[in-house]
């Protein structure tokens, strides 16, 4: 199986046999990832990030994603649906069948590969924030437990209505409002909330 990655501006091409989770560590630390979407149907978002010392995915083989779990299909990190496996005749690879959902968009996506064969998994993290504020154009500024503030973020688009229901339950600052911040392949998403008990 053959990656490719622009690294240090020159484009280059890694052969991976057979990577595994403990193999990470022959990631190259710097790699400049450069995706976009032709497609009108499929232009949910761009990613145009830098990166250094971490990767923003990893490889796995496609049998070893467990449903719940987490898989890049057409440039989109999704959260895994169901799994089919099905074989294709006396000498060919089993093949899993995945039915997934884009984890910003709510879209969702099929892909099917070997089993044997791999695939890349995005490195998703979720983080919890206190509302401090959000102004009239749904910016918000966020407290973590460290008293670290993040003013990078507005209130989420999808699904259609949670930002409403996130401004209403903050009431002007009349209540707290704890949120999750969802991040992968360089993308960062409030996706939930709830309101904290003083």
């Amino acid at each position: 199986k053959a990656y490719s990655f622009n690294i240090l501006q020159q484009n280059s091409l890694i052969y991976v046999p057979n990577f595994h989770w403990t193999e990470v560590s022959l990631f190259i630390p710097e790699i400049s990832t450069e995706i976009s979407e032709m497609s009108d149907d499929d232009h949910d978002y761009e990613i145009d990030s830098s990166d250094s010392g971490a990767s923003l995915t990893i490889p796995c083989d496609a049998g070893a994603i467990k449903k719940g779990g987490y898989m890049m299909i057409r440039d989109k990190p999704c959260k895994v649906l169901s799994i089919s496996v099905s074989k294709t005749g006396k000498h060919g690879h089993a093949k899993c069948n995945f039915d997934a959902v884009d984890i910003f968009t709510g879209k969702k996506l099929q892909d099917m590969v070997p089993s044997s064969h791999g695939t890349m998994v995005p490195i998703v993290n979720k983080t919890e924030w206190e509302i401090l504020d959000i102004d009239e154009d749904n910016a918000v500024t966020l407290m973590d437990e460290g008293g670290e503030q993040k003013a990078d973020l507005n209130l989420p688009t999808i699904p259609d209505g949670l930002g409403a229901e996130i401004r209403a339950a903050w009431n002007e600052g009349e209540n707290t409002i704890s949120v999750t911040v969802q991040a992968a392949v360089g993308i960062e998403q409030i996706i939930s909330y709830k309101t904290v008990n003083d």
